[in-house]
């Protein structure tokens, strides 16, 4: 606060020196001068202002990083697989437009056939404002969609897939080497950064194609209107879909030797048949039992429709073998629904999700399949990512710097959004509640935000939360891939602790 105060001082002292030197200023000028000296002094107070600021202050490195020193110096070296593509960005409704697809009423397809279906689909994610991806299971009317999504003048090609996109924001830092094993074909290949290492056997002739159909808060097809900007995803992805670089992957691990390994891409196999699904997912299962137990596992979780498939995923599958997982609410409610957890009768989020009713969801998760001294499970860590607010949640002895991990996922959730290098003040706001309970099933404790100190922290049965507002953007440039990037930034502060 006295930082404040003194810039204050600082600034009315120059104010009255300049008009105390240079009497011939008009009063216009020195109204606008007042106004802009003002003006700073308001943003730098501002609520959004001060949690940047204190969020600076809380970023710090964990004092045992991933790093490993050898003989040609120091690097950090991580393995993201399985699922890799190009991402098609573009305007949701001026591709509907373009098919022809006349606006409707929203309804929730599991698996898209056809033009008609991604229009309906589309309509009831966009009306609550809720990422979303689907399968489309006709490749011939995908292909049709796909070409007139790339004659549109606003399409855009990224780097796609929850691995390709993790691994991408992690390869910004340069002390990072990335081994990326997904279906990577020409296209992708020249877009992924120099620090991420594709393994030859990864290299495909074509591209797998994925669509991103964003629209803006307050944007209307017909009778919806978005609540808040977002995205809804669709592909006929059959590479990513049958995980076929899942092999290529674990023969890499010998040979890379990653400090850190993240999984992702379990998702894209709603489109295969439930028997072929469950005979991957247990060649998944024992690919990750094979990888040594000193290196930590991530595994990045992304929409789902069968809820047969989930329940397969947190029992007796993979969520034991992992020891961090990273989601968003709509596969939070999911799981819960899945599983009759807690709160799983509600069927949807109204607004802002209550913190409370999170809180209690995440408790569970850990408590019912995460490590206790009874259970061999490994999940020790929750990274949960809203548009308005984020909560890790460790096990404890297990993990540090979740204070700094935690601040880390917010403040590269404003910057990405808006696609700046830092948080530009003016173009961000606060929508998290300042006020909220920790619980909606016990005896809750009452927390209050205090922007000097936006990240807070309380404990439950040996499980600790840390919780952080985000700094939403107001015009955001691109919403596809903001859930990778926050768990990227919040792995790379985490300290997993030797066991």
């Amino acid at each position: 606060m006295w930082q404040r105060s003194v810039c204050v001082g600082l600034l009315a002292l120059a104010l009255g020196y300049l008009c105390l030197l240079s009497p011939e200023l008009s009063p216009p000028v020195l109204r606008h001068l007042s106004a802009s000296l003002l003006g700073t002094l308001r943003r730098a107070g501002s609520l959004e202002g001060r949690m940047v600021s204190a969020w600076q202050a809380a970023i710090v490195r964990p004092a045992r990083g991933w790093a490993r020193v050898g003989g040609a110096g120091c690097c950090i070296v991580l393995s993201c697989s399985v699922n890799a593509c190009v991402d098609m960005v573009l305007s949701g409704v001026k591709l509907l437009e373009a098919l022809g697809v006349e606006p409707g009423d929203g309804k929730n397809h599991a698996v898209l056939s056809s033009r008609q279906d991604l229009g309906e689909a589309f309509a009831h994610f966009m009306g609550k404002g809720a990422a979303a991806e689907r399968f489309f299971s006709d490749a011939e009317a995908f292909q049709h969609i796909a070409r007139t999504a790339s004659e549109h003048p606003g399409a855009q090609l990224y780097v796609g897939g929850n691995a390709a996109l993790i691994g991408q924001k992690l390869a910004t830092n340069p002390d990072l080497k990335i081994l990326l094993c997904g279906p990577v074909g020409p296209k992708l290949h020249e877009l992924l950064d120099d620090n991420v290492v594709v393994p030859p056997e990864s290299m495909q002739e074509r591209d797998e194609f994925h669509l991103i159909l964003e629209y803006q808060a307050g944007e209307e097809w017909g009778r919806v209107r978005a609540p808040n900007a977002n995205r809804f995803i669709f592909s006929h992805d059959l590479s990513n879909g049958a995980l076929n670089m899942l092999e290529v992957f674990v023969s890499s691990l010998d040979e890379f030797q990653p400090d850190l390994v993240v999984l992702s891409g379990l998702h894209m196999m709603e489109g295969q048949s439930k028997e072929m699904r469950q005979r991957r997912l247990m060649e998944v299962v024992a690919s990750i039992s094979d990888i040594p137990t000193d290196i930590p596992i991530h595994l990045e979780l992304a929409s789902m429709t069968d809820q047969d498939y989930p329940i397969n995923i947190m029992h007796q599958q993979v969520f034991p073998l992992v020891n961090s997982i990273g989601l968003n609410e709509q596969e939070l409610l999911f799981l819960t629904q899945a599983a009759s957890g807690p709160h799983a009768s509600l069927t949807s989020w109204s607004g802002i999700p209550d913190v409370g009713i999170v809180s209690d969801i995440l408790f569970w998760v850990l408590k019912e399949h995460g490590k206790t001294t009874e259970r061999a499970s490994d999940l020790t860590r929750i990274h949960f990512h809203t548009l308005a607010y984020h909560i890790l949640v460790t096990v404890d002895g297990y993990w540090g710097n979740q204070a700094a991990a935690v601040a880390a996922g917010a403040r590269a959730a404003g910057t990405q959004a808006c696609a700046t290098e830092t948080i530009d003040t003016t173009k961000v706001f606060l929508k998290a509640p300042l006020e909220f309970v920790t619980s909606q099933i016990e005896a809750p404790s009452k927390i209050s935000i205090n922007p000097d100190e936006p990240v807070v922290h309380w404990h439950r049965e040996g499980i600790s939360f840390h919780f952080t507002p985000v700094l939403v953007c107001k015009d955001p440039v691109r919403t596809v891939g903001l859930g990778d990037a926050i768990s990227a930034e919040g792995l790379l502060y985490s300290e997993a602790y030797p066991q």
